[in-house]
């Protein structure tokens, strides 16, 4: 039984020891990292998981925005339309200059499918239009940051009854997807 039972305590103590070392030298493991608490607070605000939220500095932009109310051609916290919302976005986030209004803006970007959307891609509709008449910003999960004519910037879900009837197309600006793909591969990675 003794036997047992010291087998049991050095299989335990093995375990402990192994865990605080991948803990102590991965740092995606250690929660009181200053990104980490970040990322793991606004993948909660957002409601998208942890792993998508690779771009704190997006997170941030569009947390500071939320609520900021719809005022045609508004491009301030004041009041601020669609494509003016992701004008300031790129601006601010990935230092890229973007079209004054949505149809101009997918003239700027590379078409990709929906379920090619990464973080920092931008979503457009036709809402009761042939033409393209509102964009948002996807952040993951099938979310989307937007200026919403009714309430104003806000996260909405592609997969809600409204959205996907109105959903046309998401495009990838060149310089965003690259600093995405430039900002995944600083991430260490967890194997």
């Amino acid at each position: 039984m003794k036997k047992k039972t010291l087998v049991a305590m050095l299989f335990a103590c093995t375990f402990a020891v192994s865990q605080a070392q991948t803990s102590a030298s991965d740092p995606a493991a250690n929660p009181s990292d200053p990104d980490n608490l970040a990322k793991d607070y606004f993948s909660q605000i957002m409601g998208v998981a942890a792993s998508a939220s690779t771009n704190t500095k997006l997170y941030q932009f569009i947390y500071e925005w939320i609520g900021t109310p719809y005022r045609l051609g508004g491009k301030t916290k004041k009041g601020v339309d669609c494509s003016k919302f992701a004008y300031e976005l790129y601006d601010k986030v990935f230092n890229t200059t973007l079209g004054q209004n949505s149809r101009n803006i997918y003239t700027q970007v590379d078409p990709i499918k929906k379920d090619q959307l990464k973080p920092g891609d931008l979503v457009f509709f036709k809402i009761r239009s042939r033409n393209i008449t509102h964009v948002g910003v996807y952040i993951g999960d099938d979310k989307f940051a937007h200026a919403s004519s009714s309430r104003g910037v806000m996260i909405s879900d592609l997969n809600e009854a409204y959205w996907k009837r109105y959903y046309y197309n998401g495009g990838r600006m060149l310089t965003a997807a690259a600093k995405t793909e430039e900002e995944d591969n600083s991430q260490p990675s967890i194997n």
